[in-house]
């Protein structure tokens, strides 16, 4: 059981946040967006706390027995550099995580950043996609591997989440504004707390996206997309033309291909979106 934390609520000097409440009812896992451990980085997204916020708040998660911590990184923060990420990744391997997730900053319309996005000092696509590529390299060496496009964890640490939406599970979310995928459906619970409490229906969504949205949720993760899994879920057998791109692929050193299966290299993750159209339209 997962519980997510904010640094500048459960790490105040003065916080009476009780982890071992939390450890008590059940909860054996923290998430905590950590995002950098630099905190002129953290001041420029917003962060209203510091790495001692953070230290601290590690520091009680630690003292409630609960030993499994997920931080979450972003790359390409104003102000971040190559040097300025490796503290941040020492801070993670050393932190005693088991979990990491790192994200690229991705600026959406309506935001206050989109708004300041002219004057922000941001690190260039191509400096973003090196830091993505070294965060990959780092995070192995000290023994996360990496699970998903984003996700890196200490063996048998993966989130068992976020691996339900990926391996295309099914899930029943539960509370107003709460998600769910069952029987091939997918619905929500209206974001009304009244409503919920007095037994309001969910609202049907759609159904569930079929072979391209298991095609396209496989290849976010390392062990890919395996062939016969597809034709065993959906019936559909893969083209010739979409192996010959695999191939295509894994000879530039954008993907692991085989006869029954394909998977991205780092170096093909950063350009997911773009092969998964081009896969997907091959299927």
């Amino acid at each position: 059981i997962t519980a997510e934390c904010n640094p500048s609520d459960v790490g105040r000097e003065k916080s009476d946040f009780d982890f071992e409440a939390l450890a008590e009812a059940g909860v054996n896992r923290i998430s905590m967006g950590l995002q950098s451990a630099v905190d002129g980085e953290r001041r420029a997204l917003g962060r209203l706390s510091g790495k001692a916020e953070v230290e601290r708040a590690l520091g009680r998660i630690r003292s409630a027995g609960i030993d499994n911590v997920s931080l979450d990184v972003m790359l390409g923060v104003p102000g971040q550099t190559a040097e300025s990420l490796d503290e941040t990744l020492d801070f993670c391997v050393n932190s005693g995580a088991k979990h990491i997730s790192a994200y690229m900053l991705k600026i959406e319309e309506g935001t206050v950043f989109y708004k300041k996005r002219d004057s922000l000092d941001l690190p260039d696509e191509d400096a973003v996609c090196d830091m993505y590529l070294k965060t990959v390299e780092r995070l192995s060496e000290a023994g996360f591997e990496q699970y998903e496009i984003s996700n890196f964890s200490l063996p048998g640490y993966e989130s068992r989440h976020n691996l339900k939406y990926w391996q295309y599970g099914e899930y029943a979310g539960i509370g107003p504004a709460a998600h769910s995928f069952l029987n091939g459906k997918r619905y929500y619970f209206p974001r009304d707390l009244v409503s919920y409490l007095n037994g309001g229906e969910p609202v049907f969504d759609t159904d569930g996206g079929g072979a391209e949205e298991y095609v396209m949720l496989a290849l976010r993760l390392t062990e890919g997309l395996h062939y016969g899994e597809l034709k065993s879920k959906f019936g559909v057998a893969v083209s010739e033309s979409f192996k010959e791109y695999a191939r295509f692929l894994e000879k530039n050193g954008f993907a692991r291909a085989a006869d029954e299966f394909v998977a991205f290299t780092p170096k093909g993750f950063l350009i997911s979106n773009s092969l998964i159209v081009e896969l997907t339209e091959r299927l």
